[in-house]
């Protein structure tokens, strides 16, 4: 009798020394996570972020979906414009010589970022299993102007794999898989990111 209550308290310690093992460790884990996925996912909003900086260079307005935006791109060019005085005006007032030259699109996006970019697959949300990111652009009167407007982003519970159920909120107070992580605003002129 004495060992088989020895034997059940030891498949009890296991059990339980387990069972705290797994409740310290989920905690870690869900962290580690969410700042390794969180962070691929901002990246590549940053990169989007400048593309559509780019875009609206060549464009004059912002692209509301991936194709625009890699096509663009890929074979726009940006107007530099340049500005000297006229030396045939001796008064050097007013009169200015306006020279134009172009600058590929491409080649002034590799200058933003310091980085190559992968134009068909920006559209892909990393850790995601190709899921893409929600694009959108518009105009929109904001205080009596014409501006444009643009939004991108996606839902944590998109790229948080195992991590997005709504029970992970115990771990962190602000998370929320339902949230978007994003840049812009379709009400506002406004392109910064939520991060």
């Amino acid at each position: 009798m004495r060992n088989i209550i020895n034997v059940v308290l030891a498949l009890l310690t296991v059990f339980f020394a387990y069972w705290l093992y797994n409740t310290i460790r989920e905690p870690i884990r869900f962290a580690a996570e969410k700042s390794k996925r969180g962070d691929a996912v901002i990246s590549k909003l940053k990169d989007i972020q400048s593309a559509e900086d780019v875009y609206r260079m060549v464009t004059g307005k912002f692209a509301g979906n991936f194709d625009q935006l890699r096509d663009t791109i890929n074979n726009g060019n940006i107007a530099l414009i340049k500005l000297t005085a006229d030396p045939n005006d001796p008064t050097n007032q007013d009169k200015f010589v306006k020279s134009v030259t172009y600058k590929s699109a491409k080649d002034s996006l590799r200058a933003i970022l310091m980085h190559d970019v992968n134009l068909d697959s920006l559209k892909y949300i990393p850790y995601s299993d190709g899921k893409t990111f929600d694009i959108a652009a518009d105009t929109l009167t904001y205080q009596n102007t014409l501006v444009q407007v643009v939004q991108v982003g996606t839902k944590w519970k998109d790229f948080m794999g195992e991590y997005a159920d709504p029970k992970f909120k115990k771990y962190d107070n602000f998370y929320d898989p339902e949230k978007a992580l994003k840049f812009g605003d379709m009400n506002s002129p406004n392109t910064n990111g939520n991060w």
